[in-house]
């Protein structure tokens, strides 16, 4: 007999932790109260990512595994791998999976996206997504909490190294997909050409109209042709604080998953 959601809960939460609500409370998702929390820039990959034509898919740096459990509950047929360095969260990753009941869709995966060879054959993916550590590693004060340093600055990998593990990943036709700052455009893009995952699709984030990029959202093809698509910018806020239409629009998608897409 399959146990209630309610039931896991039960049995999967430990002290110090939240269990947070998405898609309309079909989805329980843990974190910590103290310590790594996923935030909006997931949200953002999630519902960028176009899962169509592709069967077997990597989240390199999963952490607590929001991302592939939004992306299964839109396609249940989908494979999804998560790659987590962090013991504990790489524990936190394998529980939510069960907490919601995706075990036949989700499967997690120990271990470092720098020797990912240990982990899996070359060209075993068609679809590989990232959400890495934004600021480099001698920049800005490092947390003291190490589950948040390294979500943050590049202690276990820099872009490099996560394009690196797609690359590997990938088979001919691919797609990978990352949300990076705006301010690293450039890297980010020169990094994807070397490794010949060729951008086609990009989209900036704004926090507002009139306010600068914060985020990059970019799609790449291995071994795709030169021709990029660069998709309207994304505005989360209006004026007075609250989120825009499409936002709005995004988290009613993630909450009804039928009509989410990417």
């Amino acid at each position: 007999m399959v146990k209630s959601i309610e039931k896991r809960l039960s049995e999967l939460k430990k002290t110090g932790e939240t269990a947070d609500k998405l898609m309309g409370g079909s989805v329980l998702v843990l974190q910590k109260e103290k310590g790594y929390r996923f935030s909006i820039d997931a949200i953002l990959l999630a519902h960028f990512v176009q899962l169509e034509g592709h069967d077997y898919v990597c989240d390199l740096g999963t952490g607590s595994a929001v991302i592939p459990i939004l992306l299964s509950k839109r396609n249940d047929s989908v494979k999804i791998a998560g790659v987590e360095i962090q013991d504990e969260l790489a524990d936190m990753a394998m529980r939510n999976v069960r907490l919601n009941d995706l075990e036949h869709s989700v499967s997690i995966h120990k271990g470092s996206l720098k020797k990912i060879s240990y982990l899996f054959d070359k060209e075993s993916f068609d679809c590989v997504f990232f959400n890495p550590p934004y600021r480099r590693l001698n920049s800005g004060r490092i947390n003291p909490d190490r589950e948040k340093a390294i979500a943050r600055h590049e202690i276990e990998g820099t872009v490099t190294d996560f394009l690196r593990a797609a690359r590997y990943l990938l088979s001919e036709g691919g797609s990978v997909h990352v949300i990076y700052p705006a301010t690293r455009l450039v890297e980010l893009i020169y990094g994807m050409r070397k490794m010949a995952l060729e951008p086609k699709r990009i989209r900036m984030v704004h926090s507002s109209d009139g306010s600068r990029a914060q985020f990059i959202l970019a799609e790449g093809i291995k071994g795709g042709g030169e021709e990029l698509l660069i998709m309207p910018p994304l505005y989360i806020y209006n004026d007075d604080g609250t989120y825009t239409e499409e936002m709005e629009e995004i988290f009613r998608e993630i909450s009804h998953p039928h009509s989410f897409y990417g």
